[in-house]
């Protein structure tokens, strides 16, 4: 049944928020950032601005502050319910504060309140934190400043800090960002890249060593800004020490050295190539109405379900035989392809990819909960260690109950995951991936996801590293206490960091050593890294920060996993502990800041304004429009703001409450009663499905779904096709010692991806390996005179080294 939907936006209201300044400073790995937030009150009546906004899950925040009519107000990290009621107290005694705290579901989320703003007032608020940068495939730096916050999907009677956070009106996000950079490594700046226009990077030295860059001006905050920094020389082993704080409380963190270790293991070339053929994959994919969306912000760009299909086919035809798979699709419910994981055959892989091509976004909500439970109930078989590959957006709201249920299964499998398109949560992700001893992957803006999951897939088929240690040498007095949950897990060329609390005294030109220990492939390896315990001197309090960061995360996952109240009381306690000496809030603190200093109180009634952030849902209407065939159940603010976004434009709408969004429907809709029912936490909303048309399919990805499991090419019309010949052409210049069509038909399929495609061999290289182990398996076949033929046929050069034969 055909029904039209009337969107009703938020109410037309000023936005106190006119503009967000980011100071980036990057020294090697590790970022410090300052954003400064300008408010401004143009109303008759004094407001309450409210901003909640996505940030990176690995941020350490250590400095909150405002300034407001001359007066410099710095916040102190409280515990967090204290934090609140001091605000509350402010704000309703007139007085102006300002609160800055983490969601209590996921710690990329943050809610900043600035309270009792008079008429005609302006303020400036800064928050600062630092965090480190995640190494890419091609050796890059990846810093990325989130501006989507896509509803987070709550199950049925949770709430999300996300709900109170509106859309902005048609996409369009009300302020401005200015972003600089100053970046300094001492192995040279090679570039910078970003999805965003930047000015042309200035270098500041001659040797290159420090260089800084802009984001071009005009830029709106309306997607998240990522830049990619590339060294020359980068990824060493390196060790920074960080001296303590001659004011701090004697014996505690802030008082000792910390030192932060960064690894990058080297493994063997023999180990890198002895990929296994024995394996579990279970692919989990998020087949919410949310994934209808674009990839990014651009126009025209891919579905992330559409993505996310080719990237299925493409993992389908690269397993090796013998193993075993299955393919969970989840939203509000969840389906498998077969009832168990099936061997991978010719027939199951057919199966599957005739189920991947019909796969759509219409499964409703995103709850990734119950399928994860329903993976983990099914027993491991012996032989094939379990591989779970995750691809979602991440706007899910239960995030820390999702990743403890990774880790309370850890020892069953390893966790691979990918977050898809703007906006995706990095707590899930990463989470996800630590607690699950894999690798996490992010797929913003033109990125390809292929490349990205043949690397994971390639990690996953690579023995796996056993025994991890860590050694160490120090002088006589000094102690190494880690800061820095047990490494888990090692790949090749990926960085592994460990932050180390040092007590004792020694001299600063004494050295010492750290030894990483581990078992490869039935070999014990030892990286030995060498420092010296000369302070850093441009580090500041860098490295305590995410040492305190990383030792409060760990104590908050204990705190959860601990069934005894007193047990838990205890970690939160310590950990409040360790937030208030250090500076840095977490989930269980909050910064509060309050202008004592104001003679008058400010008078009027209070209007509460939430400031509206960019959404993935406002910019490709209709076609992200909630594609689903069964009902979803989200937080009633959530589902309004999401209807806000999704829907078409109407005359037929009216405003609702405090920033909600109230959708009419012709037909048998929701009611604004229904919605607004202060009685009811969650609503029950109808969605519809709108198909966008097909882009036309690439040919590499035909060529790969020809594809047999064994690795062989079939000789019929649809190979012949890509290959831009006839079938008849191509049968009439087989060699004749060729002993059948089969043969033939491959190697002109991997002259073809050779010649052709080499720029994208990231993407099919396992497939090529399965088809040139399957020609070597037929003796007597000349392959010099067969490809010289085959380069004549389809116009290429390759050479029979190249392919491995």
């Amino acid at each position: 049944m055909e029904r039209t939907c009337g969107l009703l936006t938020l109410k037309n209201e000023p936005v106190p928020l006119k503009s967000v300044s980011v100071e980036l400073s990057v020294q090697g790995f590790v970022a410090d950032v300052s954003s400064t937030l300008q408010y401004e009150n143009q109303e008759s009546s004094p407001v309450e601005a409210v901003f909640v906004f996505p940030m990176e899950s690995d941020s350490a925040v250590y400095r909150f502050q405002a300034q407001i009519g001359g007066v410099l107000i710095e916040a102190e990290v409280r515990e967090k319910q204290e934090a609140r009621d001091e605000y509350d107290d402010a704000v309703s005694s007139g007085q102006q504060a300002f609160l800055l705290e983490e969601s209590d579901e996921s710690s990329d989320v943050f809610r900043l309140s600035v309270g009792s703003l008079p008429p005609g007032q302006s303020a400036s608020v800064s928050l600062s934190y630092v965090t480190e940068l995640a190494v890419q495939e091609d050796g890059a730096l990846r810093f990325c400043l989130p501006g989507v916050l896509n509803p987070r999907y709550t199950p049925a009677g949770g709430m999300s800090m996300t709900a109170s956070a509106p859309a902005a009106p048609g996409g369009f996000v009300p302020y401005s960002l200015s972003l600089s950079a100053n970046i300094r490594s001492p192995s040279g700046i090679d570039t910078v890249q970003s999805n965003c226009p930047l000015d042309p990077l200035e270098h500041l030295t001659e040797d290159k060593t420090e260089a800084k860059v802009n984001l071009s001006p005009g830029h709106k905050f309306d997607r998240d800004v990522e830049l990619l920094v590339y060294y020359k020389n980068a990824h060493q082993p390196t060790t920074i020490l960080e001296a303590g704080l001659p004011s701090a409380t004697p014996g505690s963190l802030m008082a000792d050295a910390v030192a932060m270790l960064s690894f990058y293991p080297e493994f063997p070339v023999a180990v890198l190539s002895s990929l296994s053929s024995c394996g579990e994959f279970i692919f989990l994919v998020d087949r919410s109405g949310s994934m209808d969306c674009p990839m990014s912000t651009g126009t025209g760009e891919m579905q992330r379900i559409k993505s996310a299909r080719d990237t299925l086919l493409l993992l389908l035809k690269s397993l090796p035989l013998g193993c075993y798979f299955n393919i969970y699709g989840f939203g509000s419910t969840f389906e498998s392809f077969f009832p168990d994981s099936v061997e991978y055959t010719q027939e199951t892989m057919d199966s599957a990819v005739e189920k991947v091509k019909t796969m759509e976004a219409d499964l409703g909500g995103t709850e990734i909960l119950e399928p994860l439970k329903e993976i983990y109930r099914k027993p491991c078989r012996d032989g094939h260690p379990r591989q779970l590959f995750v691809f979602t957006d991440g706007e899910v709201g239960n995030t820390k109950e999702v990743t403890d249920l990774v880790k309370i299964n850890a020892l069953s499998h390893r966790c691979f995951t990918f977050g898809i398109g703007e906006g995706a949560s990095s707590s899930l992700i990463k989470g996800m991936a630590r607690e699950g001893s894999g690798h996490p992957q992010f797929i913003t803006g033109t990125d390809r996801m292929q490349p990205k999951v043949m690397q994971s897939l390639r990690f996953a088929l690579q023995p796996a590293v056993h025994d991890i240690s860590v050694k160490w040498d120090l002088p006589p007095a000094v102690n190494a206490s880690p800061l820095s949950p047990p490494l888990k897990v090692l790949f090749q060329g990926q960085r592994a960091l460990l932050y180390i609390q040092l007590t004792g005294q020694c001299d600063s030109g004494a050295a010492g050593s750290v030894n990483l220990q581990y078992t490869l492939a039935d070999a014990s390896v030892k990286n030995e890294l060498k420092f010296n315990f000369k302070p850093d001197k441009d580090s500041g309090l860098t490295i305590h920060r995410l040492g305190a960061r990383t030792l409060i995360r760990s104590l908050e996952g204990e705190e959860r996993e601990k069934e005894e109240d007193e047990e838990r009381k205890a970690l939160k306690k310590k950990a409040i502990e360790l937030s208030t000496q250090s500076g840095v809030s977490c989930s269980h603190t909050a910064f509060i800041g309050v202008n004592k200093d104001s003679k008058e109180p400010v008078q009027g009634p209070l209007q509460r304004r939430n400031i509206p952030t960019a959404r993935m849902y406002g910019y490709a209407m209709p076609m992200c429009a909630m594609a689903c065939s069964a009902p979803m159940m989200f937080d009633r603010c959530s589902a309004l703001e999401m209807l806000d976004t999704c829907c078409y434009m109407s005359d037929s709408y009216e405003y609702g409450e405090a920033d909600t969004v109230i959708m009419k429907s012709e037909g048998d809709g929701v009611s604004e009663e229904d919605l607004c029912d202060a009685g009811r936490n969650s609503v029950e909303v109808d969605t519809y499905t709108i198909h966008a048309a097909e882009p036309e399919e690439d040919p590499m990805l035909q060529l790969i779904s020809l594809q047999r499991a064994n690795g062989s090419w079939d000789l019929d019309q649809k190979l012949a096709s890509v290959l831009g010949k006839t079938e008849e052409e191509i049968a009439s210049k087989m060699p004749g010692e060729v002993p059948n069509n089969e043969l033939w038909a491959t190697v002109l399929a991997l002259l073809w991806l050779y010649g052709f495609k080499l720029d994208s061999k990231d993407e099919w290289q396992f497939l090529a390996m399965k088809a040139v182990s399957w020609i070597k398996g037929h003796k007597g076949l000349s392959v010099t005179q067969c490809m010289q033929v085959g380069n004549t046929l389809l116009g290429c050069q390759v050479e029979p080294q190249t392919l491995g034969l």
